[in-house]
């Protein structure tokens, strides 16, 4: 049985459900998967648990300096003297960690880990095959290194950007980002809707801004609901922000829209809507191509989440709304226009990749295979 080491990180969900999704996959393919937060297991506590509030609070109150650093570190190398040693974060503990574990492959979702492994192997390290699973659908210079044996991207245009800056196309694979089983079977829109306690008589929109939902603009999209000139169904995620919860369930009292906190079946929800309005995270656009359901981008973040934004506008798979009084004139526009929203699922159809997570857990072993 193979052992299959996969590596994380907990800045956002995404990268952990990318990790569940294939541990999933290479279990399902007899493999033994093991998830490691690198941060947890390979940086400092202390270094892990104010690196992680830092990352929160720079979103929450200091947006436009995040997206300032994002710009600027893709513009050096990633193991430059300005990144301040980052390329080897937790190199020397995760050279432990494979001693320890002896894995026969590494998978790593994130682009941290990615570069140590990669340290790893230009210090004349013996490190198993590696794989690096890209989670946005953009080429960033953090992500590069020349040890890593092999990419695994979203799109045909996030590969041609990787080799543009470099890397032989032998080493990237078009494959998608890894999502839910439950996204590669066909689910009935009218069965969801019943499920939910929705009618077939109004549109209904999904509004979601992540695990962390305080960090999109979700009263804003609840206000232009509760403002719109026809009648609408409604679903807002507030994700695990109980406080964005309440706020949103006092807004949105005694009308046709209803409040949520975390919630396990986003499938369901999705099948169930007829638009999604959301910022641009990577799992998040990943999930909506895979279930067909247009998507009205608003409050996007700066940094990955707006070069994700960019990819699916040029793509033809999204609108994108820049300010409130923009989204009210595209929430009125998409729903009220059928062929605007059958184009954009059309346009998915093209980039939609459900089975993401099974053709890397594919390659990951036939590379142990060719390695032994």
């Amino acid at each position: 049985m193979p052992r299959v080491l996969v590596l994380t990180a907990s800045y956002g969900s995404g990268h952990n459900e990318a990790a569940r999704c294939l541990a999933s996959a290479l279990a399902a393919r007899g493999a033994e998967p093991i998830v490691v937060d690198h941060f947890r297991a390979c940086a400092h506590p202390l270094f892990d648990r104010l690196s992680r509030a830092a990352y929160v609070m720079l979103l929450r109150r200091a947006p436009a300096l995040w997206g300032l650093a994002y710009g600027l570190g893709d513009r050096m190398a990633s193991d430059s003297w300005m990144t301040f040693g980052a390329s080897r974060l937790g190199a020397a503990a995760l050279g432990r960690l494979l001693e320890h574990l002896a894995p026969d492959a590494v998978v790593s979702v994130h682009a941290t880990p990615a570069l140590a492994m990669a340290a790893l192997a230009q210090d004349g390290r013996r490190v198993p095959p590696h794989v690096t699973v890209v989670t946005d659908f953009v080429a960033h210079s953090q992500w590069i290194a020349p040890g890593v044996d092999h990419y695994c991207v979203a799109a045909d245009e996030v590969g041609r950007e990787f080799v543009a800056r470099g890397i032989p196309r032998d080493r990237i694979q078009v494959t998608g980002v890894p999502v839910r089983e439950a996204f590669a079977v066909p689910v009935d829109g009218a069965e969801a809707r019943r499920a939910l306690g929705l009618g077939d008589d109004a549109p209904v929109v999904l509004a979601m801004s992540g695990s962390w939902g305080g960090l999109g603009r979700l009263p804003d999209v609840a206000r232009a609901l509760l403002a719109a000139d026809r009648r609408i169904q409604g679903i807002l995620v507030a994700g695990r922000d109980e406080r964005l919860r309440g706020r949103l369930a006092r807004l949105t009292a005694g009308s046709p829209l209803r409040t949520e906190g975390h919630v396990s079946d986003v499938r369901g929800m999705m099948a169930a809507a007829d638009l999604l309005v959301t910022k641009a995270g990577g799992m998040t656009l990943a999930e909506a191509m895979a279930a067909e359901l247009p998507l009205l981008f608003y409050g996007s973040l700066p940094g990955q989440e707006r070069r994700n934004e960019r990819f699916a506008s040029r793509a033809g798979i999204a609108l994108v709304a820049r300010d409130r009084r923009h989204l009210a004139r595209l929430l009125d526009r998409a729903l009220g226009d059928a062929d605007l929203l059958e184009g954009l699922r059309e346009r998915m159809r093209a980039y939609r990749r459900p089975d993401a997570a099974h053709v890397i857990a594919d390659l990951t072993l036939r590379r142990v295979g060719g390695r032994r």
